[in-house]
């Protein structure tokens, strides 16, 4: 159905006189490399944070609240590094190499995470989400900035939009298929784990939630953890390829000048715009 659905979509694309996404875009090479990459950590990126911070709470023993203040070494590296790497851009006018290094160390921080066990200590976790917040920084928004430098500004929205669309499938992939495949694990796991009778003093498996597990005895309790622990974290070691497939696309951009972007056909030849309009992109 899928299938289906886009073959259907490129087609009436196609003959549209005002497509929603003109095709025309795919003709360009950077747009169609950082797409891809784009799609590639959107994955990544939300296939870790769907579930590490109910990991957390179940294998750390935290509370909501705390586990969502855990996340915090990721979201501030993030933030700092994207102010950061845009001020880079804005000075220099060099962009391609910060989203391969985000590349690499979001590759990394997928290696590490997938190394975790259930007794280890927590502030591990957030050293390692902060290298993935590294990454992201130097990834995400870096890829925005050569797509718009990539079309004439009549197209930069339409490319902008396009480009966040296949970002966003990326994030609904991740979530989606760590989802599935964490949950068959798990379920596995605790069949293979749980000693006989214990059923009984579980209750439903699809309902425990981190409280009703910390009420458990110890025995138990120690099994649903590391349980927990082993069926999500080899998934990050499998989403390693996906970084390693997105710092292969990006070698393969091509840096243009910022200024190109602007079309100085449509009048934007002051100087004062360009600037302007560079730095914008670049935060």
């Amino acid at each position: 159905m899928t299938v289906v659905m886009g073959v259907a979509f490129v087609m009436i694309e196609r003959r549209a006189s005002e497509p929603v996404m003109p095709l025309s875009l795919f003709k360009e090479r950077n747009f169609v490399l950082t797409t891809g990459a784009g799609l590639l950590t959107g994955i990544a990126m939300f296939g870790t944070l769907a579930y590490m911070p109910t990991y957390l709470q179940m294998v750390a023993g935290v509370s909501a609240t705390k586990a969502g203040l855990l996340m915090i070494p990721m979201m501030g590296c993030m933030l700092i590094t994207s102010v950061v790497s845009g001020r880079m851009v804005t000075k220099t006018g060099r962009y391609k190499h910060l989203p391969i290094i985000g590349a690499v160390f979001l590759g990394a921080a997928l290696y590490l995470l997938s190394t975790m066990t259930w007794d280890h200590a927590v502030w591990i976790t957030c050293v390692y989400l902060g290298l993935m917040g590294i990454g992201l920084g130097l990834t995400m928004q870096i890829l925005v900035l050569v797509v718009q430098n990539t079309f004439p500004i009549r197209m930069v929205g339409t490319a902008t939009a396009s480009n966040n669309y296949f970002r966003q499938i990326g994030a609904s992939l991740g979530a989606a298929v760590v989802g599935s495949v964490f949950t068959n694990r798990l379920i596995d796991l605790l069949g293979e784990r749980l000693p006989a009778g214990a059923a009984g003093a579980t209750g439903d498996m699809n309902s425990l939630t981190p409280e009703a597990v910390s009420r458990l005895p110890q025995q138990i309790h120690d099994v649903i953890v590391s349980s927990y622990n082993d069926a999500l974290t080899p998934i990050y070691l499998w989403m390693v390829p996906l970084a390693i497939g997105s710092l292969i696309l990006l070698t393969f951009v091509k840096e243009a000048p910022l200024a190109t972007r602007i079309d100085r056909s449509e009048g934007a030849s002051d100087a004062a715009t360009v600037e302007a309009s560079v730095e914008a992109v670049a935060h």
